[in-house]
């Protein structure tokens, strides 16, 4: 377990995913963004014009490192050349909070283009914690773990996820970051209560939350099917179980994830101004 006082540095704002289509906008009018957050994976190269522009970004704005193929939960070893790539991109950014996704996106030699589902069992939580600590001491600093968003339950799960990710966290060290849509579209896929699993979420090791679209479907049997699309706009009951998260939990940074069909500055700005609101009401109950 990596002993390290703190594992975030974020402020108290909301982010968004960075996208270079809007570093002018970005610099030169951020709005009610506060920090940024990058893929890992788009900054592991060396030199061009994506690394310049995120050096000058970084000299203004905290940044929040966001992997999405490592492939914690995977069986095999973690890929050591992808591991070499990251602790460079860490040691030289020096980022204000590193994460990754409770997931697995490799078997043997073959890269899947999705983060797919884990079995919540004893075996499962001790390969993720092995991967976990073998991450932590690479690069010196607490990671941040994030619940997925589910489509299916495996019937041999012995854990529930708040239950699972809270031992991950107690054998590590490491923190949390809370996706609110992903709860949503796990919650709706799978109907079990969203505000039920916040109640059993280990709000204390939260340091990031995430909000992010979704799109409408449906299952064979006509029952609704939501997707972890990042899309489009966060609707209003991902909202509403954002404050009831926040009022669990107190203010936490937030982060906008848009990924897909990227809209102009001015739409995502307004969805970070929607998020500093959020922030805004439950710091004013807390001061009470």
């Amino acid at each position: 377990m990596l002993d390290t006082p703190t594992f975030t540095h974020l402020p108290l704002k909301p982010g968004v995913g960075y996208k270079p289509q809007h570093f002018n906008d970005i610099v030169s009018h951020a709005g009610a963004v506060g920090w940024l957050e990058i893929h890992a994976e788009n900054y592991m190269g060396d030199g061009g014009r994506p690394l310049a522009q995120l050096r000058h970004l970084a000299e203004h704005f905290p940044i929040s490192v966001h992997g999405v193929g490592m492939s914690i939960g995977g069986e095999g070893d973690l890929d050591r050349d992808h591991l070499t790539r990251l602790k460079h991109l860490i040691d030289w950014l020096n980022p204000a909070s590193f994460s990754e996704h409770l997931a697995w996106s490799t078997h043997d030699t073959e890269f899947y283009n999705d983060l797919l589902p884990l079995p919540y069992t004893n075996a499962t939580l001790a390969r993720v914690c092995s991967h976990i600590n073998q991450v932590q001491d690479l690069i010196g600093r607490k990671m941040l773990l994030e619940n997925p968003s589910s489509y299916l339950a495996f019937s041999e799960s012995t854990w529930s996820e708040p239950g699972f990710l809270k031992e991950v966290s107690k054998r590590t060290g490491c923190g949390l970051l809370l996706d609110v849509n992903n709860v949503f579209v796990s919650a709706t896929n799978l109907d079990f209560s969203p505000q039920g699993y916040i109640d059993q979420y280990p709000l204390d090791l939260v340091g990031e939350i995430h909000l992010g679209g979704h799109d409408e479907d449906e299952d064979d049997h006509g029952h609704p099917l939501l997707i972890d699309s990042h899309g489009r706009e966060v609707v209003d009951p991902v909202w509403a179980l954002l404050d009831y998260a926040l009022d669990r939990a107190g203010p936490l940074p937030l982060l906008i994830e848009w990924d897909n069909d990227v809209p102009d500055w001015p739409t995502l700005e307004a969805e970070a101004a929607r998020a500093a609101s959020a922030l805004a009401r439950v710091s004013t109950e807390v001061a009470k």
